[in-house]
């Protein structure tokens, strides 16, 4: 049989219908959170521009060539601060994690790329076609003027051409192209082109001109993005290295090309509960210092005494995961995080159903031992090719018995041709995710595995009825 049902401690299941729901007051703060976003992201767009027009600007609309000038204006205004917002989704401010996940945050990060490029662009050429009917040339002819005659302008030029290249590297087609530290160098430039675009808003734009609203809007706008970034991306992550004083103990081998590394370290107590969230890992051997490694926890920390214990389950899916299982014992390792909303943090309801697939099963395991429920009201859905894909399945097993959970295996190759996050035969036999979690559509529903096989799951969620604030998922693509 391809699926295998392991029903545990059924003497004991029982539905939390109509008992307190301890989720709700923090469902309820995240939904807050969520929407003061998204009303501080129209706000900054909708400041930044009414802070020019009343600092005079609406008087540039009073010319053909001022008009140009002035849509240029707001076309820069609008993309700057696109730019900005994009950086500060990607600081991993812990607000934003809060609220919305750090997957989340990235995808509108890389959604806002194409908008503000866009607008930069107008901005340049809306500029030149203003400034050139002012003075009697064409648009290209006052493009070279401005690159010749005003001293800041061609630093102006280079930040265009760096967020272009940022932009352009950013596209899903271009991006699987490259590995991944290309991309993450090119990335970088960001910060370059951010800073490169400044100097001529003093020469030229006039935001920063003294005794305007506009200064102290951009200064604190920009000196704060840069704080965050330096706090979160840099201070943070050397705090967190310095305090744990982590190093590998042991890599042991769990199946082909998978392996557990256990490190020992020190206050890891202050990382319990962190469930399926995931830590950057840097591990501080020759060759591999510079590879940051996006890996969830396998089990929750463990504290003995003054120092402790965890693990990370990982597999060889590439040249820098291939070097981790030759890691040797006593290894430094640099640690950023937590990241994400993959743990207790985003739960809603009592019940709870964890679907994991090949490597991805790893983070329902450590989620499966560090998130609360009554017995019976939880759900464990494995899935792969074979059952020596259910990596860590025997420990996984062990703690469906002892907490009350019901515990699925599912082998088996997907039909050809059908888009189904299930193996041929339960295809066949009709089965949907409902079929496994009846309850299903009260239930919060964790899912981490491949891509393409999540969208199926997920696919299928919200088919059971189950709404999208009750979705959480991880996904393993940059």
């Amino acid at each position: 049989m391809n699926t295998q049902l392991l029903t545990t401690r059924p003497e004991v299941r029982r539905s939390s219908r109509g008992s307190v729901n301890p989720f709700k007051g923090q469902h309820r703060r995240r939904l807050l959170r969520a929407d003061l976003l998204t009303v501080l992201f129209w706000a900054s767009l909708a400041g930044a521009i009414a802070l020019w027009l009343a600092d005079g600007g609406a008087s540039g609309f009073s010319t053909p060539a001022g008009s140009f000038t002035a849509l240029g204006i707001v076309a820069g205004l609008a993309g700057m601060d696109l730019v900005l917002l994009m950086l500060l989704l990607a600081a991993r401010l812990p607000f934003i994690d809060g609220a919305v996940g750090h997957d989340r945050a990235l995808e509108f990060h890389r959604k806002l790329g194409k908008p503000a490029l866009y607008l930069l662009l107008a901005h340049g050429i809306l500029i030149a076609i203003g400034y050139g009917m002012a003075e009697g040339l064409d648009p290209v002819t006052e493009a070279v003027n401005l690159w010749v005659q005003v001293p800041d302008m061609w630093l102006a030029y280079i930040s265009m051409v760096l967020f272009i290249a940022v932009v352009v590297t950013s596209l899903v087609a271009v991006r699987r192209r490259f590995p991944y530290e290309f991309w993450y160098a090119v990335h970088l430039l960001t910060y370059a082109a951010v800073l490169t675009s400044i100097p001529h808003q003093f020469s030229v734009g006039g935001l920063f001109a003294p005794g305007t609203w506009q200064r102290w809007y951009w200064l604190a706008a920009c000196i704060g993005t840069g704080a965050a970034l330096l706090h979160n991306r840099v201070l943070e992550p050397i705090v967190a290295t310095t305090r744990h004083k982590l190093s590998v103990s042991r890599v042991v081998q769990v199946a082909p090309g998978v392996v557990s590394i256990e490190m020992t370290g020190r206050h890891l107590d202050e990382l319990t509960g962190a469930g399926g969230r995931f830590f950057i890992w840097r591990f501080l051997a020759p060759g591999m210092w510079w590879h940051p490694h996006p890996f969830s926890l396998s089990a929750e920390p463990l504290q003995l005494g003054p120092s402790g214990s965890l693990r990370i389950t990982v597999r060889n899916l590439g040249k820098g995961s291939s070097q981790l299982a030759r890691l040797k014992r006593g290894t430094k390792v640099a640690i950023e995080g937590p990241y994400g909303l993959f743990s207790t943090a985003a739960r809603s309801r009592n019940h709870v159903v964890m679907i994991g697939a090949g490597i991805g099963i790893t983070p329902i395991r450590a989620l499966l031992e560090s998130t609360p429920f009554n017995p019976g009201d939880a759900t464990v859905i494995l899935r792969g090719r074979s059952e020596k894909e259910l990596y860590l399945g025997k420990e996984i097993m062990d703690l469906c018995q002892r907490r009350g959970a019901t515990l699925y295996h599912l082998t088996g190759r997907r039909p050809a041709g059908v888009e189904t996050w299930l193996p041929a035969d339960a295809t066949r036999s009709g089965y949907r995710l409902g079929s496994y979690a009846p309850n299903i559509a009260e239930a919060d529903v964790y899912v981490c595995g491949p891509a393409a096989w999540a969208q199926n799951v997920l696919k299928d969620a919200r088919a059971a009825g189950v709404r999208e604030e009750q979705l959480h998922y991880e996904r393993f693509d940059w």
